[in-house]
């Protein structure tokens, strides 16, 4: 088996550059002519063109459960759990017009962080406060355009599945566009590449849209409950789907003050 990973660990880090060139590069192209962002445009085509590639070349296959519930053609904010790198091309093959909250650090990997500016990610400095709030205000003007924004509230890759604390950001974001908020359970691209891991292993990923939430009658105050009932949703899920359990999360001042 570790022929395997090592292949799969190899068609990764030779396809991955060669995409990044040839599709980001064209976005890069179409931003510079000032190709406008809509649906069936190269901004919505290259994030779903990079993921299946990369996907399909290193052996991994994306299920989306429950999909048919959800008008996907619509602005959402989904927002999903995270454990793994692979969670952004397994996201990005299945969803929509979409735009994805990224850390900043990834802007400025060549190329690649630019054809992300080309697409319209968002950028976020999550250790700067002001600098993240206003990467949320981006995120705004992407759904009132008519994108879907895709984050991940816990900010950073976990080690297990176990859902973590999610930060506040999110649903202020949501809350401020008045768009319903999809939580997605994302599981599998643990065993596919895992925090601190370095091989790739070819496998099934599946991506589990949950019942939307709207998010009418929430206001900035409410935030924080609305954090606690989006994470109980995907942390129950995981308990009935995979028997996987999630510590509770508690409002406390700490996670106010985070995005």
């Amino acid at each position: 088996m570790i022929l395997v990973y090592l292949l799969a660990t190899l068609f990764l880090v030779i396809t991955a550059p060669l995409v990044t060139i040839f599709i980001g590069g064209s976005c890069i192209i179409a931003a510079i002519f000032h190709v406008r962002d809509r649906a069936g445009s190269v901004y919505d085509l290259a994030p779903r063109w990079w993921s299946k590639i990369v996907l399909f070349a290193t052996g991994v296959s994306v299920r989306l459960h429950n999909d048919s519930a959800i008008d996907l053609s619509m602005p959402h904010v989904f927002v999903s759990n995270h454990i793994s790198w692979y969670d952004i091309p397994s996201l990005a093959s299945c969803l929509f017009r979409t735009k994805f909250v990224a850390k900043a650090e990834l802007f400025g990997i060549p190329v690649f962080g630019a054809a992300m500016r080309a697409v319209g990610m968002i950028s976020i400095e999550r250790q700067n406060r002001k600098a993240a709030f206003a990467a949320y205000d981006g995120a705004a003007r992407q759904i009132k355009e008519g994108n879907s924004v895709i984050v991940f509230p816990e900010g950073t890759r976990g080690y297990d599945y176990s859902v973590r604390p999610f930060k506040k950001g999110p649903f202020v974001l949501a809350i401020a566009a008045g768009v319903p908020i999809v939580p997605v359970l994302t599981h599998g691209t643990l065993e596919v590449i895992g925090k601190g891991s370095l091989l790739v292993h070819p496998g099934k990923v599946d991506v589990h849209l949950l019942e939307p939430v709207s998010v009418e009658g929430f206001g900035y105050d409410d935030r924080d409950a609305l954090a606690v009932m989006v994470r109980g949703k995907i942390a129950d899920a995981l308990a009935l789907l995979y028997g996987i359990q999630s510590d509770p999360q508690q409002i406390d001042s700490r996670l106010t003050a985070e995005v």
